[in-house]
């Protein structure tokens, strides 16, 4: 059941709301959605505006992902019969997942496609507007790297850049092998010819994207030593050192690593490259061996808090962020409280906790001993009381002390009735700061300027004491260009802003 579109002026374009779902691959994903788009003559949906087209990018790892979805489906079915011509696609892990079952369940849907195909979807859609039926194309294996895709960023001065995509890990919580495939790397001249152009447009900070960023090396594909792939043990930290010899670029971060593949190098170009910033996000997911062994990660928690602790000794004021999962299946108290040690010891700055439930087609699905959901929700509370309680401790440490701030749009949800700017420090931590009333004075986004943190919380930081050398970038001056003559353009300052829903 589609609707087919109505016939428009040539000179009025269709417009497209794309709304994301899960994880950074997924925010990136969704640039190079709208950027395909855009090329192809269609233009985003206004403010409060019914778009002709709605992009669902789905993730199936998040709890009741296909529940949401199908949710969000039915809700736009009337939404789609009082706009006539209005098409909606699905894309992302769940397309690539579901398929066929998503038109079965949704037939009101015009296209589904996979995450290897995103550059096909403009001409799914015309398909479907001739064809009056839906169209279904799931690529089994990676038709062009994302990255050569046009995109739109939502952000003048701050991108993502993707290094790889895919993985070779086999964790036995997660499905994303399954859907995006192994792991394939961008040659290090591609990535970094990518990063001198946003630069050029104005970017000061990039975010180097993959699901194992520190395994990149693994998988350039036609390198090959005695008819093995040839893996350079050493590529991320050259292509952070690489990074930090862009002129131009101030902000360097990445996500995420994995705790097996972490090697001192990367430490070490990490410490000694002034443009990288003092942050890591180092999943933990658990602090039990037996756990650990039972989710087929290949490190303990020994090994995992040596690494941190070479990370601190080689940067004392490293923010430290972390994901941790409760209640997988066969979790004793005993393990609990041992993710619970390990988080005291950590001392994590942030943490993203989550319960464990089944995801359909991982091995832990099948696992007997699954905890009892009462279990699993009493124990969460207690973990997030002390990743709270962790969390606030270490920003408290910074009351009284001075940080530089990168301001950044869309930050800050009560910034206009505060008075305040936000933006992230050096260490991503984020701060909220009052500026000056008087636009001479006061930043722009992208700007750049030092405060002194006045309050923490266990979220964020405040600084009410004003700013003090405040410098103009060319950042700000990319944003202020877009404010007087608006244009295509990624993420936000650290965090995804693409329509997120």
């Amino acid at each position: 059941m589609t609707n087919p579109a109505v016939v428009e002026p040539a000179d009025t374009p269709r417009t497209f709301d794309v709304r994301t779902y899960g994880c950074q691959m997924n925010v990136h994903d969704s640039e190079r959605i709208a950027g395909v788009l855009t090329d192809a003559g269609y233009v985003p949906a206004g403010e409060g505006q019914s778009a002709d087209l709605v992009v669902f990018n789905t993730c199936a790892v998040r709890e009741n992902a296909d529940n949401k979805l199908y949710g969000n489906l039915g809700h736009m079915l009337p939404v789609k019969e009082a706009h006539p011509g209005m098409q909606i696609a699905v894309g992302g892990c769940m397309a690539q997942k579901d398929r066929d079952t998503i038109v079965k369940r949704a037939p009101w849907v015009d296209v589904v496609f996979g995450t290897h195909n995103l550059g096909s979807l403009p001409v799914l859609l015309e398909r479907a507007r001739i064809q009056e039926e839906a169209q279904v194309e799931i690529l089994e294996s990676l038709e062009r790297f994302p990255s050569t895709l046009p995109t739109r960023r939502d952000s003048a001065y701050s991108a993502w850049v993707s290094i790889s995509v895919g993985c070779n890990n086999t964790c036995t919580f997660c499905i994303v092998p399954a859907l995006r495939g192994k792991e394939q790397d961008r040659r290090p001249g591609d990535i970094l010819a990518e990063i001198r152009a946003l630069v050029d447009q104005g970017v000061q900070e990039v975010t180097l994207l993959g699901q194992n960023v520190n395994a990149y090396g693994t998988g350039f594909g036609d390198l090959y030593a005695d008819g093995e792939p040839l893996r350079d043990r050493q590529a991320f930290s050259k292509l952070l050192r690489a990074c930090g010899e862009i002129d131009g670029l101030e902000r360097v971060r990445f996500t995420s690593p994995h705790p097996k593949d972490f090697t001192d190098d990367v430490i070490a170009a990490m410490a000694e490259t002034p443009n990288v910033m003092p942050q890591l996000h180092m999943p933990l997911q658990s602090g039990s061996d037996a756990v650990l062994k039972r989710m087929r990660r290949s490190y303990r928690a020994e090994k995992f808090l040596g690494i941190l602790g070479r990370v601190r000794d080689a940067m004392p004021h490293a923010a430290i962020t972390t994901d941790i999962i409760v209640g997988f299946p066969g979790e004793t108290e005993a393990d609990f409280e041992a993710t619970m040690d390990v988080v005291r010891e950590a001392r994590f700055s942030a943490a993203f906790t989550f319960q464990y439930s089944k995801r359909p087609g991982t091995p832990a699905a099948e696992m007997e001993d699954q905890v009892e959901q009462s279990v699993v929700s009493e124990r969460y509370g207690r973990l997030l009381d002390l990743v709270n309680e962790t969390a606030w401790q270490e920003n408290r440490k910074l009351e009284g002390r001075e940080v530089e701030v990168m301001f950044a749009e869309g930050e800050g949800r009560k910034d206009a009735q505060t008075q305040r700017m936000s933006g992230r420090a050096r260490d991503n931590r984020l701060v909220h700061v009052t500026v000056p009333e008087d636009a001479e004075r006061r930043p722009r986004p992208g700007d750049i300027a030092r405060t002194v943190i006045t309050h923490a919380a266990p979220h964020n930081l405040h600084a009410d004491a004003g700013i003090t050398e405040l410098r103009r970038t060319r950042g700000g001056d990319a944003w202020q260009a877009r404010q007087e003559q608006p244009e295509p353009a990624g993420v936000g300052l650290g965090m995804p802003t693409i329509r997120k829903r």
